[in-house]
C-alpha cells in the first residue's frame, strides 16, 4: 500500500509540482530577430523619458510579471511599447508615458542626436553631460577642454597663448592691443573659442558621417561659433546651461574642491567675477541666437528639463524635417 506525501510536499504526478520543475518561459520580442525580452534594457528606454534608474528598473520589472501573468510569451515591438506607456502612466504619470511615446517615435529616426552643452566653469555642465549620456544610452561624450588639451600639443604657447590658459583666464595671453571699450575677459574668451571651435566642428562632422549620437559639453560651446551643412543631417540640440544665483554657483566649486584634491578652489574663487562675465557673455548670445537656456537649481530639475529639450527637438524633427530646435529665448 503506497504511503502518503509528507504534509507539504509535492508528488511527482502533482502538476503543480511540475510546473515548479519546467523552466521558466521567456518573453520574446517578434520583430526583433526573436531575440528575448531585457528587463536592462528596457530600464534604459525608459530612462530617458527623465524616470530615475531604479524606479525605471520597478516599471520594466512590473512589465515583464505583467507580460508573464497574460502568458504573453510573444509580442510585437508596437505592442510593447503600449503595454510599457500603460504601465509608465500607471506608476509615474501620464506626462512620463507621453515622453516615452515621442522618444520611442525619435528612436526611428535615421539619424543622429547632436547634443550641446555649453555653459560658464561651475554650472555643473559635466555632471549633466554624464548623466544625460546615461539617460539616453549615449556612449560618445566629449568635453572642449578635452579637445583644447589636444590642439595645446599641436600649437605652442608662442604660436597661439591663449590656449594655454583656462577660459576665463584667457585675457592674461592676450598679445595684441584691444579697443578701449572692449572687455580683455571677454575678447580673450573670444580668441580661445575661436581656436577651440575648430576642434568641436570637425568632431561634429565625423560623427554625422558616422552617423553615431555625440555629446559636447564645454564653455567653449558658444552660439554662433558652430555649425554648418550638417546641422540638416543630424538632430542637432545646443543648450546653455547657466546658475543665476551668485552664492549658488560659488557653492559648486567648493564642492568640487570635495570631490576632487586635483582642483585648487581659490584659484576659481579669486577669479569668480570674471566666470561670472563670460556666463553674462554666453547667455547673451544664446538668447539673441534662441539657444534655450535652462537656470540649473537642482541636478534632478535640470536633468528633466534638459531630457524635455532634446525630446521637445527631436520630435520636431519627426514632424517637420527640421534638424534644428525651434528658435525661443528663454530666461
Amino acid at each position: 500500500m503506497p504511503q502518503p506525501a509528507p504534509k507539504g510536499r509535492r508528488t511527482k504526478n502533482d502538476p503543480r509540482a511540475r510546473r515548479r520543475t519546467e523552466a521558466p518561459r521567456h518573453i520574446v520580442v517578434s520583430d526583433r530577430a526573436g531575440l528575448p525580452y531585457s528587463k536592462g534594457l528596457m530600464a534604459s528606454s525608459i530612462m530617458a523619458t527623465g524616470i530615475s534608474p531604479s524606479r525605471a528598473y520597478q516599471v520594466a520589472e512590473r512589465i515583464e510579471r505583467e507580460l508573464l501573468e497574460a502568458e504573453r510569451y510573444e509580442i510585437t515591438r508596437a505592442e510593447l511599447r503600449e503595454i510599457s506607456a500603460d504601465v509608465i502612466s500607471d506608476m509615474i504619470g501620464e506626462r512620463y508615458a507621453d515622453t516615452y511615446r515621442k522618444w520611442q517615435t525619435v528612436e526611428e529616426l535615421d539619424l543622429p542626436l547632436i547634443i550641446l552643452i555649453g555653459g560658464a566653469t561651475g554650472v555643473g555642465k559635466s555632471t549633466i553631460a554624464t548623466q544625460l549620456a546615461a539617460r539616453l544610452g549615449i556612449t560618445r561624450i566629449i568635453s572642449t577642454d578635452a579637445i583644447r588639451e589636444v590642439m595645446r600639443s599641436l600649437f605652442s604657447e608662442q604660436i597661439m597663448p591663449t590656449l594655454h590658459v583656462s577660459s576665463f583666464e584667457a585675457a592674461q595671453a592676450l598679445r595684441h592691443p584691444i579697443p578701449r571699450s572692449a572687455d580683455p575677459v571677454v575678447v580673450g574668451f573670444e580668441e580661445q573659442v575661436r581656436a577651440v571651435s575648430v576642434g568641436v566642428q570637425a568632431l561634429i562632422e565625423r560623427s554625422v558621417i558616422e552617423g553615431t549620437d555625440l555629446i559636447l559639453e564645454g564653455a567653449h560651446l558658444v552660439p554662433g561659433y558652430v555649425g554648418g551643412a550638417w546641422e540638416d543631417k543630424a538632430v542637432y540640440v545646443p543648450l546653455l546651461i547657466t546658475v543665476e544665483d551668485e552664492d549658488l554657483h560659488r557653492s559648486h566649486f567648493f564642492l568640487r574642491a570635495q570631490d576632487t584634491k586635483l582642483r585648487n578652489v581659490d584659484r576659481y574663487l579669486t577669479a569668480f567675477a570674471d566666470i561670472r562675465k563670460v556666463q553674462k557673455y554666453i547667455r547673451s548670445l544664446a538668447l539673441q541666437s534662441g539657444v534655450p537656456v535652462i537656470p540649473s537649481y537642482s541636478l534632478d530639475a535640470t536633468l528633466a528639463t534638459v531630457i524635455d529639450r532634446v525630446v521637445s527637438a527631436a520630435v520636431e524633427r519627426v514632424n517637420n524635417g527640421s534638424g534644428r530646435p525651434e528658435k525661443e529665448a528663454s530666461g
